[in-house]
């Protein structure tokens, strides 16, 4: 079966790293997995930032023209080179999908989105605009994946029917550990953050982690992998740490897989994460995890079996959970063996595959 794959956010060939690049690819591969060849439709960015009213018709209007231009490209195939179906990777009011719905329409093919999120608030606000395609993209797909229970019960208000919802959990692929190329510390315990250096949520969350440290006793270091034009202020942030904290840059797959290997606790207060994708690669490679409890993070890790979860922005109960397993290795290598089980067994390329599988099937016959 073709697909025509779309992600208005950031295309999975965006050259900058991110989790949502990460999740589009990874999408890309389950309905590979699933029996499907999937086809690029589009790398076409629809996001924007800023809430200029101007740039969102600037963008809706580049994207219709985009829409034509592939509708007659599809037409001009034979029938059997077509895609039967479009999918699209994460919609919402500052990334709204103006193509997928009207290239499906055209070719009267089902079109399906996962990863979206619906917003009333963002009705009358400067991503007005975005914010009703989005909402008319919602209620006209055939399937609806969301991945994560909070976005459930938003996205309920917006679909056409309740069947068309479908909950498929963040997922991964599965890789092997490797040896690290920093030397695991054998005196102390070393706790483990994976994120990009730049402003807003992600900042956030460096700040508060910053303000847990000091609450911890006994040895310890902390290493962070990641870069980014916030990197000096970041580093301010943990200034009074001096040799308890080591920085990796910018990290590529592999040595990042090594990494994960040879920590001992993956630690962030996920300020403003929709789910966090380090977190399932912490429990992939064994880690426990300690994390804000908000949003879709407890999709991604589950209180008292593969991590400890806390109240949001309370940095004296996230530091608490950080010594409890610090203090005890023996939970920590439980909570560690149970994340590996989780993400083989429950969030794993192959089971995407098949929920997939199933759902495209039915839509398309």
């Amino acid at each position: 079966m073709n697909v025509a794959f779309y992600a208005p956010m950031k295309s999975p060939e965006h050259p900058t790293p991110s989790g949502d690049r990460r999740m589009a690819r990874l999408f890309m591969a389950a309905l590979k997995g699933a029996g499907c060849t999937v086809t690029l439709a589009s790398s076409f960015r629809a996001y924007d930032k800023s809430g200029e009213v101007a740039f969102q018709e600037k963008i809706r209007t580049e994207a219709h023209v985009e829409a034509q231009k592939l509708v007659a490209e599809y037409q001009a195939l034979d029938a059997t080179e077509r895609p039967k179906a479009w999918f699209t990777y994460h919609v919402y009011h500052k990334a709204p999908d103006w193509i997928g719905p009207y290239v499906s329409t055209a070719l009267n093919i089902p079109y399906m989105i996962a990863e979206a999120s619906h917003a009333p608030k963002q009705k009358q606000g400067r991503w007005a605009s975005g914010y009703k395609a989005a909402a008319e993209a919602i209620s006209e797909a055939k399937r609806v994946f969301h991945m994560t229970k909070l976005d459930g019960e938003c996205l309920s208000l917006a679909v056409s029917s309740p069947a068309s919802l479908v909950y498929l959990p963040p997922f991964i692929e599965g890789a092997a550990i490797n040896n690290s190329r920093i030397q695991k510390a054998s005196t102390s315990t070393d706790l483990l953050c994976v994120a990009m250096m730049r402003d807003g949520d992600k900042f956030q969350s460096f700040r508060q982690l910053a303000e847990a440290l000091p609450q911890l006793k006994g040895n310890w270091r902390l290493l962070i992998a990641g870069d980014g034009e916030k990197r000096a202020a970041i580093e301010d942030l943990f200034s009074d740490f001096k040799d308890k904290i080591v920085y990796l840059g910018r990290l590529d797959e592999d040595e990042l897989t090594a990494i994960y290997g040879q920590a001992h606790i993956y630690v962030w207060p996920a300020h403003g994460e929709a789910f966090g994708m380090a977190f399932l690669e912490a429990a992939r490679a064994g880690l426990p995890v300690v994390a804000g409890n908000l949003r879709g993070v407890p999709d991604v890790v589950i209180h008292e079996k593969t991590g400890l979860l806390t109240p949001a922005g309370d940095m004296v109960a996230f530091a608490s959970c950080i010594q409890t397993l610090m203090d005890d290795p023996k939970m920590a290598a439980k909570m560690g063996e149970e994340g590996r089980r989780f993400v083989r067994e429950e969030r794993s390329l192959e089971a995407t595959s098949a929920l997939l599988k199933a759902h495209l099937e039915e839509v398309v016959s």
